[in-house]
């Protein structure tokens, strides 16, 4: 019997991650690559034993791991981090992290599977954004930046991807704040974030390449004001986030 592909999930551990592992497992093997194992208990036993979770910090020098999974049909990385805090309070080191986790490493990860998706086989790619990399994002700038840098990589390879002739997509997902993760402090509820999980996994099949949570109740707004004055736009985040901190 030939042995099916597998899901990997890198960042999987928690969150959106964990939502989407788990819906994928209902259908397919599914490996969870994160610094810190899977929250075990929001996992039902149906689907624990199709999923798999191999340690691995993003921070390190060699990527070498991920060439050792060559039964990979679906790649979902949703790993990266923020913290509300204006930029002259963000340390050196932080940035650094922060932009080497939320950043470099995508583009790290989708290099070494580049072969599956530069191809005509159905290869299944989606990268967690966020709707900060669309516009300025005062007290969010390290981070706004991180996924700004994303919209763009992401954005130009599927150029190159669609020019080349191949129909495989990288699928961009932006939302804003979600619930029920552990992001911003919050907690793991994936019963609230399943939902999101279901639909991003939609479209991924689709091979939509950009989604964002929400576009026509809120964010498609917000981006109208932004483009039409970017200033008054970014003051306009600046007191919201600022109203946040001080209620938290």
């Amino acid at each position: 019997m030939k042995k099916r592909n597998r899901a990997l999930v890198v960042g999987g551990s928690n969150g959106i991650g964990l939502a989407m592992a788990i819906c994928l497992a209902r259908e397919q093997p599914v490996l969870i690559v994160d610094k810190v194992e899977p929250d075990y208990d929001q996992i039902s036993s149906n689907v624990k034993s199709f999923i798999v979770f191999q340690k691995f910090d993003l921070l390190s020098a060699d990527y070498s791991l991920f060439d050792e999974f060559d039964d990979i049909d679906t790649l979902v990385v949703t790993a990266g981090w923020g913290k509300l805090a204006l930029f002259e309070d963000i340390p050196e080191e932080v940035i650094i992290n922060m932009i080497n986790v939320n950043t470099i490493s995508v583009l790290r990860i989708i290099k070494h599977f580049y072969s599956k998706i530069h191809s005509a086989t159905t290869f299944h790619t989606v990268v967690m954004g966020s709707i900060a990399g669309f516009m300025s994002s005062p007290f969010f700038s390290v981070y706004g930046a991180s996924k700004a840098a994303l919209k763009i990589f992401i954005e130009s390879v599927n150029v190159e991807l669609k020019k080349k002739g191949f129909a495989n997509r990288i699928l961009n997902v932006s939302p804003g704040q979600i619930k029920g993760t552990l992001f911003g402090g919050g907690e793991n509820n994936l019963l609230l974030i399943f939902p999101l999980a279901e639909e991003i996994i939609c479209r991924m099949k689709a091979r939509d390449d950009l989604f964002i949570p929400q576009y026509e109740e809120v964010f498609k707004n917000v981006l109208q004001r932004y483009y039409q004055d970017f200033r008054a736009e970014g003051e306009h985040s600046y007191d919201y986030k600022l109203l946040r901190l001080q209620q938290n």
